[in-house]
């Protein structure tokens, strides 16, 4: 309980403000159709998909093993975009960024926490406690949302950038993007490619965090 009670917040709002960071980005370039639909709220119970938001982060954290896990999509109608193919690569880094931010956020957490350490620890080890969390994740889903493999946000970034058929290409391959992920995972090539960046960024927020 005290593992759920110090992972549920980072966990929830990794995840939550990531999509309507999607949400907010697009409306900027002139697509409401998140805000029409109740989405540009931090509410997590707006965004919650009962087996990405609760069931794997769950099991994942009661086997030990790495946490991650996802929102119900936020919608986005390119239809609406001024100019749909560059506007949806900027709307899908825009979670990726927003994980970043909130990383940085939980590591002023720690700085935070720590200066109620010796006076009153019940404050501040669970601060600490959580900053790490929170840094943890959302490292994690920025890097594993970078990947090149649509529907990740890196998949539509990358198909932004490459020629139209190569791009067309490129997003045939949303179907099976699931699939590739979990070969990677079972693989172990999930490892190698996010292992490094990830203990990179980590071990650099720990730092400015003062642990």
């Amino acid at each position: 309980m005290q593992l759920f009670a110090v992972w549920v917040l980072p966990v929830l709002f990794a995840i939550t403000v990531h999509e309507v960071a999607h949400g907010w980005v697009a409306k900027q370039f002139g697509d409401r159709t998140a805000q029409m639909l109740g989405r540009l709220t931090l509410n997590p119970l707006k965004h919650i998909d009962p087996v990405g938001t609760i069931l794997v982060p769950g099991i994942l954290l009661l086997m030990g093993g790495f946490v991650f896990g996802w929102a119900k999509p936020v919608p986005v109608n390119a239809r609406n975009l001024g100019n749909p193919k560059r506007d949806m690569a900027i709307v899908a880094i825009a979670g990726p960024a927003a994980n970043l931010l909130m990383a940085v956020f939980w590591a002023i957490v720690i700085r935070v926490g720590a200066l109620f350490v010796g006076e009153q620890e019940a404050i501040g080890m669970p601060l600490i406690y959580m900053g790490s969390a929170g840094i943890s994740i959302n490292i994690f889903l920025m890097m594993l949302n970078l990947l090149p493999i649509p529907p990740l946000d890196g998949g539509r970034v990358l198909a932004g950038f490459l020629p139209g058929p190569l791009a067309y290409k490129l997003n045939r391959l949303e179907p099976y993007g699931f699939m590739i992920l979990v070969a990677l995972i079972y693989f172990g090539g999930l490892s190698l490619l996010l292992g490094p960046p990830v203990y990179w960024l980590q071990k650099l927020l720990f730092s400015f965090a003062g642990i």
